[in-house]
């Protein structure tokens, strides 16, 4: 038996005070800080959070430590059964995937500040929190007494928790399986609505896989009253920061929708359905994988898709985010120069920041188009019998159910069993090559009655001059470049600092100043690395950045309208 216990004496200084007993079996232990968290592809350094590091033995005698690797430590436990660990964790940061404590809340992610030792890694596990009296605890762990059990350290590192005295919570029931809605920090739900939309496309998704892996989930909801939109998928339990508050039951409905469905999805796709390189996690390194396209991409195309099925988006709403989605992959050149299947394997490597201009792509985006095209390919293969749907729910009854690993072989096979249809060309093209999506796109709207429409962007200096820009901090930079075009050839950089054009500053209004020299020579001052600069912007002859659409074909036959209503069923 493993035990943790959380204290938090001292919420003012945001350390919480942990302490762990671990059975030793040998002369020499090594503990272990995961160095990663499943849901985010890259290491994390959880270690730079610890202090105040001490192991003690079952006399109460201070052990040695010493630390072997940056997240890796090495422990004298000769003669002893057990050791005590006792350290504090610095936790001052909220996101869906860190650990947060203040004079109002405890908020814990396991996998980002708890030790294991590789011998007792599978024992069973007890928590014990030492919170005020009057404060709730919300977290998909059995309660039994006064603290929470776990059957061992993954499920433990798998169980995020919020303890506070202004948490709130409503249940129901889908498919004889009771879900939770839990609430911590400003916010005034909408019960009714929210159980009804929550219930909808909760009840689908089980529908279309025929039952959900576990008795129990938990929706760990964490409002906060500035802009936030992130989650973080759990096999219990998913938590969801979302904000501003006054906006969540508001602007934000839909997107809070969006991602609940998404996470929710993901109890199947990935903390079931998981790539073989993953089963079982291994918490001391990065686990490589080429299936991003499978458990994040399908995931991002299926979790909007479902708000569509379930009648909670019409199919504006749903053609919005598809098209989102269209918009991202034209506007990104990496899709030139790098596969999805070779960008899920680079996450760990550069997979959450902007990177190398083109150098790669989003297992997010591609994956999800991917998942589109795949999905039509199967539904035109089998004349509607079958989709996407049909596919993974054999991944989770072929593989996940009976504790085995997913390959890109399995993937692939299952399609081709269920199309009849060599799936070689696909893979090799789209998902481990270069291939262009245009065509494909093109080809699995049609064959749902619709169009990708486009036009050139209503951005002057993205359609005519080959550029877009962000503002940051009262700055104007520029964040990206058509290749081949007018600002490329100009020598404009990313990173530049624009501030003006033809000696006009811009305040905010670059674009404006652009399209009103639109036939002149215009001259941009800039600030590149300290120094002031500029360049000569030569005109352009086309267009560059588009912007993309879809629209229903108003001439679709009958066909295509009984694919499109089936699609959407």
């Amino acid at each position: 038996m493993t035990q943790f216990n959380f204290d938090i004496d001292s919420p003012s200084r945001q350390f919480i005070r942990i302490s762990a007993k671990f059975k030793t079996l040998k002369k020499e232990t090594f503990l272990q800080l995961p160095s990663w968290r499943p849901g985010r592809y890259e290491l994390a350094d959880f270690a730079k959070y610890i202090r105040n590091l001490n192991v003690f033995d079952s006399n109460g005698k201070k052990r040695t430590c010493i630390k072997v690797t940056k997240d890796k430590w090495r422990v004298d436990t000769s003669s002893t059964d057990f050791i005590i660990v006792k350290y504090c964790f610095y936790a001052n940061t909220i996101n869906a995937g860190s650990s947060f404590l203040d004079d109002s809340q405890l908020y814990v992610n396991p996998v980002n500040c708890c030790f294991f030792i590789k011998d007792s890694f599978n024992d069973k596990v007890q928590v014990r929190l030492n919170i005020p009296s009057n404060w709730m605890v919300a977290t998909s762990m059995i309660k039994n007494s006064d603290f929470w059990e776990c059957k061992d350290m993954e499920e433990l590192f798998d169980s995020p928790f919020i303890a506070s005295n202004k948490l709130q919570y409503k249940t129901y029931i889908s498919h004889n399986i009771k879900f939770f809605i839990w609430f911590n920090g400003e916010i005034k739900p909408n019960w009714d609505d929210l159980i009804k939309d929550f219930k909808s496309f909760t009840d689908i998704q089980i529908e279309k896989f025929t039952e959900f892996p576990v008795t129990e989930y938990h929706f760990l909801n964490q409002i906060l009253p500035y802009k936030a939109y992130h989650g973080v998928e759990h096999y219990k339990s998913t938590v969801i920061t979302i904000g501003p508050s006054y906006d969540v039951f508001g602007s934000l409905y839909k997107e809070f929708l969006g991602v609940s469905s998404h996470e929710l999805y993901h109890t199947w796709n990935v903390k079931s359905i998981r790539p073989i390189e993953m089963l079982p996690y291994d918490f001391t390194k990065e686990n490589y994988s080429r299936l991003g396209y499978l458990y994040e991409g399908v995931t991002t195309y299926q979790g909007d898709l479902f708000l569509l099925k379930s009648g909670l988006f019409n199919e504006q709403d749903y053609f919005n985010e598809l098209q989102v989605q269209f918009q991202k992959h034209f506007d990104n050149h990496g899709r030139f120069n790098y596969s999805v299947a070779e960008s899920s394997f680079d996450t760990w490597l550069d997979g959450y920041v902007t990177g190398v201009p083109n150098r790669k792509v989003s297992i997010y985006t591609e994956g999800c188009i991917l998942g589109f095209v795949t999905d039509i390919n199967l539904r035109r293969l089998t004349s509607n019998k079958y989709g996407l749907d049909e596919v993974m729910k054999r991944l989770y009854f072929n593989y996940a159910i009976n504790g085995k690993g997913v390959s890109e072989k399995n993937y692939k096979e299952l399609i081709e069993d269920i199309t009849g249809v060599s799936q070689n060309d696909f893979f090799d093209n789209y998902i481990n090559g270069c291939l262009s999506y245009e065509s494909i796109i093109t080809k699995s709207l049609d064959y749902l009655g619709l169009e990708l429409k486009h036009e050139p962007s209503r951005v002057y200096m993205e359609s005519k001059l080959g550029f877009k820009v962000m503002y940051k901090d009262n700055e104007c930079i520029v964040n990206n470049i058509y290749p081949g075009s007018p600002a490329e050839l100009s020598g404009l950089y990313i990173g530049d600092k624009i501030i003006s054009v033809n000696e006009f500053v811009c305040n905010g209004k670059l674009d404006k100043w652009l399209s009103y020299f639109d036939n002149d020579q215009k001259k941009i001052k800039f600030i590149r690395n300290g120094e002031f600069k500029d360049v000569i912007l030569p005109e352009g002859s086309r267009n560059f950045y588009m912007k993309y659409t879809i629209q229903k074909n108003k001439d679709a036959n009958k066909e295509q309208i009984q694919a499109f209503n089936k699609w959407k069923q």
